[in-house]
């Protein structure tokens, strides 16, 4: 009993904070008993159905919709990422309780409200629990990156058994959204080259890559066995010619012939060039022989061509489109459709046939998406007045910087999640396009940066990681 009232004074803002999370998604589950739709949802489903990885995203989230397909419920696939995201918020709470407790021993309240502090986005942000109540992969990408991050910032050395779990999570994440493959440059780049120049790295960095790279080669060979290309997508370069689209200018470029049919065209109103460049009518893929995979790697010339002759225009459009997510208010973008996708409806609505088409032999049921109230309501409410602006995030950012610069001793351990909160905001807006649920994976990583940038390095007085020779048998807080 002792053990339990210690662990309750200590652990207390958490208890709490997670309770009050759990209720506001329980309303959620009330107000929408089913799962919300997105334009990618049918693809993952159908991934699920067909075993068969998607030829245009990577597709481990469909993994897990096969992992969930006995339940025959989109309510349980909705359940399980609502669990992934009170899954996320105990991770960071727990990396930073352990850090901030080896600094401020003798404040026993400090640790546990600094850690429920930066665990708060998660847990209430309303646009994080619509997104949760999607059939999307980010929750799921969320997950596996925060839980990487964490292997690698619990202990003060990372060995090599530690390496090789983040390097597999970063993996996985990496099969589950492309945009979580460049994270391993930054990983890698903190690993070797910050600490002590004492402390071995090699090891480490070698069970990291290879750990990294098995479940990427695993999904590649599926790949090739069903697309005939060893690779994760037949439409990388598709992508990348899209984030081209609204600037390249053939007059320029001077494209040889076989690419003049990829030239731009104007995108209709309200829509922005990157998407009127994949998904609308005005798209060359939908003109050219085997559409976007067929014309993958000519799109890729394209695309290099045209950064090469304008730089200063595709710097212009990735600086653009990265600040968007620092803007005060959420504005309509890529186009009116998608932006609405990403708040909670005001109104029952039937599926359309191609989601009937997976829903019936996923979830033994293809009804409508019902919306009930009061419930529903009640979640429009929240949504609207409970969520983390543009700005907020760019002053967490902000915020974590100057602790940095004040803190030479925590710098190391900040560094690491800052970097990785700046990669997931400048990726997509290099690669693809900005969109506002990409914004959202970052969050949790800048209010860790936030934190742990202001937590004195202290050694934490706890036992080594079990099978983790580097750690020398003493664990430390601090980084």
């Amino acid at each position: 009993m002792d053990a339990i009232d210690r662990a309750a004074r200590r652990h207390w803002p958490i208890g709490v904070a997670l309770a009050l999370a759990l209720a506001v998604r329980a309303v959620a589950m009330l107000g929408y008993p089913t799962a919300l739709w997105f334009g990618d949802s049918v693809g993952y489903l159908r991934v699920a159905l067909t075993l068969e990885p998607s030829i245009t995203r990577a597709s481990a989230y469909g993994v897990m919709l096969l992992a969930l397909r006995p339940l025959h419920s989109l309510a349980a696939v909705v359940a399980v990422q609502h669990l992934f995201g009170l899954l996320t918020a105990v991770l960071l709470y727990a990396l930073v309780w352990r850090h901030a407790r080896a600094a401020w021993p003798d404040r026993p309240l400090r640790p546990g409200l600094l850690g429920a502090a930066v665990a708060l986005p998660v847990l209430f942000d309303g646009y994080q629990i619509q997104l949760e109540h999607l059939l999307l992969s980010e929750t799921l990408f969320t997950f596996l990156l925060v839980a990487a991050i964490t292997a690698l910032l619990w202990n003060a050395r990372v060995g090599v058994w530690t390496a090789a779990a983040a390097g597999l999570l970063l993996g996985l994440a990496g099969t589950t959204r492309s945009a979580g493959l460049p994270l391993l440059a930054i990983v890698l780049v903190w690993l070797v080259a910050g600490g002590p120049a004492r402390r071995p790295r090699a090891a480490p960095a070698a069970a990291l890559i290879a750990a990294f790279a098995l479940p990427l080669l695993l999904y590649a060979t599926w790949f090739k066995a069903v697309h005939g290309r060893f690779a994760l997508t037949g439409t990388e370069k598709v992508f990348l010619y899209s984030r081209t689209a609204e600037f390249a200018d053939c007059s320029i470029i001077k494209p040889r012939p076989e690419l003049r049919d990829l030239c731009p065209r104007e995108p209709p109103e309200g829509v922005s060039p990157a998407y009127a460049a994949l998904w609308t009518d005005r798209s060359p893929f939908a003109r050219l022989p085997g559409g976007k995979m067929g014309a993958n790697r000519r799109a890729g010339e394209f695309a290099w061509a045209a950064i090469r002759a304008q730089p200063l225009d595709y710097a212009r459009v990735v600086v653009r489109d990265t600040l968007r997510a620092f803007w005060w208010k959420r504005t309509v973008y890529p186009r009116l459709s998608t932006f609405r996708k990403y708040e909670f409806p005001d109104r029952t609505a039937r599926l359309s046939k191609r989601q009937a088409k997976v829903a019936r032999p996923y979830a033994h049921a293809a009804g409508p998406r019902r919306v009930v109230e009061p419930y529903a309501g009640w979640m429009r409410f929240y949504q609207d007045r409970v969520y983390l602006p543009g700005i907020g995030l760019g002053a967490v950012l902000a915020v974590a910087a100057a602790g940095m610069a004040a803190r030479r001793g925590a710098r190391r351990r900040a560094l690491l999640p800052w970097l990785v909160s700046a990669g997931l905001l400048v990726v997509p807006a290099a690669t693809a396009d900005f969109d506002y649920r990409y914004v959202l994976p970052a969050v949790p990583f800048g209010a860790l940066a936030a934190a742990l940038a202001f937590v004195p390095k202290r050694d934490a007085p706890a036992a080594p990681a079990v099978g983790d020779r580097a750690s020398g048998g003493r664990v430390r807080g601090g980084a």
